[in-house]
């Protein structure tokens, strides 16, 4: 058992007082407009960069273990043949939504995907998969700038306004719209910001750390500087993918940690604030038992998606090098499809699109989930359930 001496230590936030420059609210009570004159108080997070991070010997197993099975888990699914490494991004990126309370179900997003009709959750678990794919290009080195496309890349379609450079005003966690003062956690102010930032790109870039700790301290620093008005979360936890490839705990495909972090989210948003007291713990242990529920979490859905790649073609009687045969590749990728997304992907005409999709209905793999004859879309309902499936598990409460 870990005891209080044994605790890693680790700089805590300090606080400093600001000026609020909130307006009156005419609407509130006279408490709330007599706060909104008030200053608050916002933290001082501690640079980082040049400190060693202070594992005892319980957490330094863990993250052995952690990674070795990070690596191997890589190492086995990297090497399935078809685009596992597609769905397993298109999984953690729903995850890591949800954790924000950004739901939607895998059709809804199969159809955003595509560009159909789809709900605004959708749509923004879509933007996550392309930040995701944007951060694990971040393979070789991390900065600034290559930051702030991630979070383009998240947000550039919904809130284009505030993509492009970090934040200009205070924010807050927690509390009342009105101001900060009752925050469960303020921020450091906007001024601050930018040499944060340098500071921890300058900690992520080190190659002397164990990388899944580092990969976990690195999110939970981002976290605590909180460096955008909207996509915090987001940005941050595909930085944690970032580390883990840049570290080459994974080379192939993602991990869904954000998954396991689904199963306890309040045990990891309270590791989070327990990194801002000094210690860092709880949530170098929380990404590493993350790990092993993503791990088996995502066996299974490898398993399910293994299992329809060999039912499927026992459905249909077509040369193994058609264009049926072809799509049913794409359709473990993109459950939703219509008739030039077919096209464009395999490169045939849109006759020859239509026939191959045909064939997958009389097979029963494809129904039709629109409407009329025009701009038609079909889904692969087999995949979308292994999806949902997965998306269930991770929503069972340890």
């Amino acid at each position: 058992m870990t005891t209080f001496r044994d605790r890693p230590s680790w700089p805590s936030v300090g606080y400093e007082d600001r000026p609020w420059d909130g307006a009156q609210d005419e609407f509130g009570t006279r408490p709330q407009s007599r706060r909104a004159l008030e200053s608050y108080s916002a933290s001082v997070p501690s640079f980082i960069a040049d400190l060693n991070i202070p594992l005892n010997d319980d957490l330094n197993a863990l993250t052995e273990e952690a990674s070795s099975e990070l690596a191997r888990f890589d190492a086995e699914v990297g090497h399935i043949v078809g685009p596992i490494a597609s769905v397993l991004l298109r999984v953690e990126s729903a995850a890591s939504s949800e954790i924000e309370h950004l739901r939607s179900g895998a059709r809804e997003i199969a159809l955003a995907e595509l560009g159909g009709r789809a709900s605004e959750d959708a749509q923004l678990i879509v933007g996550n998969a392309r930040a995701m794919q944007a951060a694990l290009a971040l393979t070789e080195s991390l900065d600034g700038h290559a930051i702030l496309e991630v979070h383009r890349a998240l947000l550039e379609r919904s809130r284009p306004g505030i993509v492009g450079r970090w934040r200009d005003e205070q924010v807050w966690i927690g509390g009342r719209s009105r101001g900060p003062h009752l925050a469960r956690f303020v921020p450091p102010h906007q001024d601050r910001v930018p040499a944060l930032m340098d500071d921890l790109v300058a900690f992520a870039n080190r190659v002397d750390l164990p990388v899944l700790a580092q990969a976990a301290i690195v999110h939970a620093q981002f976290e605590t500087i909180h460096p955008f008005p909207d996509g915090n979360g987001r940005v941050g936890r595909a930085l944690i993918q970032a580390r883990l490839r840049a570290g080459r705990l994974t080379r192939n495909v993602v991990v869904p940690v954000s998954a396991g972090l689904l199963t306890e989210t309040t045990r990891y948003f309270d590791a989070l604030a327990a990194y801002r007291t000094g210690d860092v713990i709880p949530i170098i242990r929380s990404i590493a038992d993350a790990s092993f529920v993503a791990m088996n979490n995502g066996h299974l859905l490898v398993n399910d998606l293994q299992a329809i790649q060999i039912e499927w073609p026992g459905r249909i009687s077509a040369r193994r090098d058609s264009a049926t045969h072809r799509l049913l590749g794409l359709l473990l990728r993109q459950p939703a499809i219509g008739t030039r997304c077919v096209g464009a992907q395999l490169g045939v005409s849109p006759v020859n699109a239509q026939v191959a999709i045909d064939r997958l209905v009389d097979a029963e793999i494809l129904i039709q989930i629109t409407d009329g004859r025009r701009n038609r879309i079909w889904l692969a309902e087999d995949v979308v359930r292994a999806l949902e499936d997965f998306a269930a598990r991770a929503r069972r409460r340890r």
